[in-house]
């Protein structure tokens, strides 16, 4: 188990009593900036609206091409026909 303090990497933080009330408004209220979801003062988890979830997926799906790229920069290609394929 982890101690110390925790980082909370949200500007915008509520407990999980707050979210259960009205999780429509918690989203409104953050204007679509991450949310820190505390529980006894713990980070329980983040909520991001659709929108930004949809776009670090994107990124991440980019980076991960961009390493393939990286990786095979430095092969040889090799010449071939339709027929071949």
């Amino acid at each position: 188990m982890k101690t110390g303090v925790q980082r909370v990497e949200a500007d915008y933080a509520v407990s999980v009593s707050e979210l259960k009330k009205s999780p429509s408004a918690v989203l409104n209220d953050a204007k679509g900036m991450p949310v820190a979801v505390m529980n006894h003062n713990r980070v329980m988890a983040y909520m991001v609206p659709a929108e930004t979830y949809e776009a670090i997926l994107e990124r991440l799906d980019d980076l991960a091409l961009a390493e393939i790229v990286k990786a095979r920069a430095d092969e040889v290609g090799v010449s071939v026909t339709l027929d071949e394929l």
